[in-house]
């Protein structure tokens, strides 16, 4: 993914800081506008890993501070959830004017709140999603309780929310009571997706149920069991932006159009400050990676993973092709794959330091109406597969600049 950092203007012309997370080197399948939770910015980590995420599986992302928080101008103490909602508007018309229209919102918290409003707003807007968000905006009032008479009374009151010092008025607490969002979400005909924890200690999974009742179809909902409502752990928040891809597949299916390889089989690139590699074929598109304990961020196989499925994927499509000709009944191949370095003790070169060979072992787990000297055939085609001779055979590797 690669990240363009961007300004757009809210409706008073004040500037707000956002981010643009793009996939690499392709185009995206659609455009998605990132709400974070009150009080939080674009900066807040489990923003950036769902974005990371979306952007890596193809999905443009943008995210951005609300008017008066992180890097955008204006003051939080003069802001509503109306004028959140304004901003996800000033949003979704910049990506329209200078990219495409946005697809799909998601929000977080208070964030998935004033996305429904937002989209029910943005014809062009097809589905959203919510990430334990409360069922009524007003339920964010229960962050500063304790302060509501006060600032019902003096009209505005200091209060700290998650350890910073922001200063609420009357009218956003006003504002806050005024919003209907069951009824608004039972008027929308979008997909919706609704994500919630359990354990939950902040907005309780009852408020996405809620949601979920007021919504017509098509909808879902997830349960992130184990999760706490800020996405904490990173595995988390990662398997959201997993999620939500693979779910928008179905409400905002794109065609599968062919990866440009530069006229080449396949296609390696390196990206993020670690070992992860995209690969792409002409029409797929999968990750390496290392694991952690080696300093990579163990998001996909390792180079002898690939290595080994490749072995092993190739054999189960030949045993299946040779079964197949000859009539037998094969009902399941399995292939287990182990590497390792040994000695090659006939080696002359056995004695010196460090002088190992590869060795890769196959281990067939077939099932079927077969007699043994079936098996015993199946076993030696194994070693006739094309990826078995390649890996026998003597091999050129050229690397040159492009």
């Amino acid at each position: 993914m690669k990240i363009e950092r961007l300004n757009f203007n809210n409706k008073d012309g004040q500037k707000l800081s956002a981010r643009l997370y793009l996939p690499l080197e392709e185009p995206p399948r659609f455009y998605a506008i990132f709400a974070h939770c009150f009080t939080c910015s674009k900066n807040f980590k489990a923003v950036s890993n769902i974005s990371n995420t979306l952007s890596r599986l193809g999905v443009a992302v943008l995210s951005f501070d609300f008017t008066g928080l992180g890097n955008s101008e204006g003051d939080f103490e003069n802001t509503g959830f109306s004028s959140n909602v304004e901003d996800l508007m000033a949003a979704a018309e910049f990506l329209e004017k200078n990219y495409e229209q946005p697809k799909l919102m998601i929000g977080h918290s208070l964030g998935g709140s004033a996305v429904i409003f937002a989209a029910a707003e943005l014809d062009y807007v097809e589905a959203v999603v919510t990430i334990g968000s409360p069922a009524n905006p007003k339920h964010v009032k229960k962050l500063f309780e304790s302060d509501i008479e006060t600032i019902k009374k003096e009209g505005s009151a200091k209060v700290n929310i998650g350890g910073r010092s922001f200063r609420i008025k009357k009218d956003f607490v006003e504002d806050l009571e005024s919003k209907n969002l069951p009824e608004s979400i039972s008027k929308m005909r979008k997909a919706f997706l609704f994500l919630h924890s359990p354990q939950d200690q902040i907005v309780d999974i009852s408020n996405s149920a809620k949601l979920f009742q007021s919504a017509h179809h098509s909808k879902s909902f997830v349960s992130l069991d184990g999760a706490d409502h800020l996405l904490s752990d990173e595995k988390e928040s990662k398997y959201v932006g997993e999620l939500i891809s693979t779910w928008s597949k179905k409400y905002l299916p794109v065609d599968i159009n062919e990866n440009d390889t530069k006229g080449h089989q396949v296609k390696v690139r390196l990206f993020g400050e670690g070992y992860t590699s995209e690969i792409k074929t002409p029409f797929h598109h999968l990750l390496a990676d290392e694991p952690k304990e080696v300093g990579g961020d163990n998001l996909g196989p390792t180079p002898y993973d690939l290595l080994m499925a490749s072995l092993g994927t190739c054999t189960v499509m030949t045993l299946k092709m040779y079964a197949e000709r000859k009539g037998w009944d094969l009902k399941q191949i399995t292939v287990y794959l182990d590497h390792d370095k040994i000695h090659q003790e006939d080696s002359a070169d056995f004695k010196k330091k460090g002088s190992k060979i590869s060795r890769f072992t196959r281990s067939l787990e077939i099932k079927g109406d077969l007699d043994k000297e079936m098996k015993e055939k199946l076993l030696e085609i194994a070693d006739k597969c094309p990826v078995h001779r390649t890996l026998h055979a003597d091999i050129i590797i050229e690397t040159k600049f492009k």
